[in-house]
This record gives structure tokens, sequence and C-alpha cells, in this order.
């Protein structure tokens, strides 16, 4: 089975919005376009260029679709040469306004669309930007691993990684590292459903029980 694995850059805040620069993405008025940049270090590099070691389909949002079919195209470097022959699945109610080579749309049922493509024989899913697909197929419990570049500071407002709807799942940590710059990558795969217990007393106090009655 083929695999959606989300890889983004986040802020410790959670938030992805336009870490490439200013023009990136300046939607809802933020300021802080290509808060990434002055983190890159060799270390973060490698591991960028780990990421896209191995064949991928990229699997996209409409927007960063849009980001990135007026950008690659015209380079000519490590990612662009792989980023360009890649094959795209994009979630777009606009099919026909789809230019970038090798794109495909996922047509008007995403999730249903996306459940096939895993059963099919391919590369892995790697999606790259795209909030508001990541957080539609959190939801439903589609994404198998997620890869973070987590950089060392607060943006405040902005687009965010995580919202209130994802499926309550355990990932484990498979792999991490931290760059000379202060960021974190970490790679989490899912693991399984999540299990809880308690540090409560087994005689609680009558405080507790009267908050426990308070907060109900």
């Amino acid at each position: 089975m083929r695999k959606i694995i989300a890889a983004t850059f986040v802020s410790l805040d959670g938030v992805m919005q336009a870490p490439g620069g200013p023009e990136e993405d300046p939607v809802g008025g933020f300021k802080f376009g290509g808060w990434t940049f002055h983190y890159f270090d060799e270390v973060a590099g490698t591991a960028m260029e780990e990421l896209f070691s191995k064949p991928f389909a990229l699997l996209l949002g409409r927007r960063t679709y849009d980001i990135f079919a007026a950008y690659w195209p015209y380079q000519k470097d490590q990612i662009a040469d792989v980023f360009n022959p890649a094959i795209k699945y994009v979630a777009t109610h606009r099919p026909d306004s789809l230019t970038w080579q090798n794109t495909q749309s996922l047509g008007p049922d995403v999730v249903a669309r996306l459940k096939e493509i895993k059963q099919e024989d391919g590369p892995d899913l790697l999606i790259q930007g795209s909030g508001n697909l990541i957080q539609t197929l959190l939801a439903k419990g589609l994404i198998d691993e997620i890869r973070l570049m987590i950089f060392p500071l607060l943006l405040g407002k902005g687009k965010r990684l995580f919202g209130d709807n994802a499926m309550p799942a355990a990932f484990r940590l498979v792999k991490s590292q931290a760059s000379t710059t202060g960021v974190i990558m970490a790679t989490y795969e899912r693991a399984g459903e999540i299990r809880t217990g308690s540090f409560a007393q087994q005689e609680p106090s009558e405080a507790e029980l009267e908050r426990r009655r308070t907060w109900k």
C-alpha cells in the first residue's frame, strides 16, 4: 500500500504559512513570509535532500499547487529535477486550469480518490504545504507519516498545521535530529489508537471530588 506522507515546515506555535518568501502567501495580512530562510544550514539541507531522494508523487492542495506551478517549472536545481517530472495529484475545483506537467486532478471526492490511489502500485504520496488538505486527511485518518521541520520561533497569527478535527491517533517518533540553528527535524509514523491512563489517587480527596463535579 502506498503511504501518504505530510512533510512541512512549522513554527513552535504551529504556523505553516508562507515559509519561503514574503510574496508566497500574504493572505490574511501575514507579515512574516520567508521565516525559514535564515535557519537553513547544511544539516537541514541534507534532511531535505533525503526527503526527496526516494521516488514519490506529489500530493497538493490548490493553493500550494499554484505556488509551485509558478515556480518550479522555471528552476534548474536538484529539487526542480525531481518535482517537475513527478506525478502531481491536486485537490481542486478547477481541473481544466492545471498546466504543470504530469498533473492530475483528484476529482470531486478527494478522500475517495486517495483511498483508491493508496491501493494502487506506485511511489508514496508526498504532501508539501497544503495545510487545508492535510487537515482534511487527518480528519479521515489517511496520513501515515508526518515529517516536521520545527523552527524555533513564534509567529502568532497565520495558517496552522493542525485544526480541531483530526481523527485521534497515536504516532511514534522514528527519527529526529537538530540543526545548528535549532531546527528540529522529526519523523512520526502512525502507531494505532491513543491509550489513556491516570496518575490520580485511588481515593481522591474531597476537594478533588468537588472539582470533578464543578467541571462536569
